[in-house]
């Protein structure tokens, strides 16, 4: 993994966060109860600092929604088996919706992709519909084993995502998009 790989997902790098080995802290939100195991750290995400994640020495992870309420990605967290059919079948979607530039990264779990649509500078909500109406229309043509990021059913501690670890397949817009 480059740094030039990870400048494609435009990442939040004013602050990052650190998996601990205990519960940092528990977060009640929608009568749920989430048991945090990532600690916010608020200094500059260096490479010394992805290096090291990319080693295996520590977990990082990085905040999906900055400052302002606006996301740049919206993620598709893909946990199956089949990754192959499941990026094919993505990638005709996502050009279908006239998404044109995405990438998706191996994770740390064999078989698993996170798929990054790079969308720039939306607000949280437009990005959650978003989420939702790909997540649908993906959910008519396969089973569902995925989670979107962005999304309204976990508080903003859990809309973050490890950072990957390889490049997988990347799209860089097509003459032949309908949404040029």
């Amino acid at each position: 993994m480059t740094a030039m790989d990870l400048k494609l997902i435009k990442m939040l790098t004013d602050h990052y966060w650190i998996k601990k080995d205990e519960v940092v802290n528990k977060i009640v939100f929608k009568g749920r109860t989430f048991y945090n195991k990532f600690e916010k750290v608020n200094s500059t995400l260096s490479q010394s600092v992805i290096n090291q994640h990319t080693k295996g020495e520590i977990t990082i992870a990085h905040s999906l929604i900055n400052k302002l309420g606006k996301v740049e990605n919206i993620v598709i967290d893909y946990n199956g088996r089949d990754p192959e059919r499941f990026y094919h079948k993505t990638q005709l979607l996502l050009r279908e919706e006239g998404f044109i530039n995405f990438t998706a990264f191996k994770t740390k779990t064999e078989g698993h992709l996170h798929v990054y649509i790079h969308k720039g500078h939306t607000t949280l909500q437009e990005a959650i519909q978003l989420g939702k109406m790909i997540s649908m229309k993906l959910a008519a043509k396969q089973p569902k084993q995925w989670r979107m990021f962005p999304n309204d059913e976990m508080p903003e501690e859990y809309n973050i995502l490890t950072l990957p670890y390889e490049v997988y397949s990347k799209e860089r817009g097509a003459s032949w998009s309908k949404h040029m």
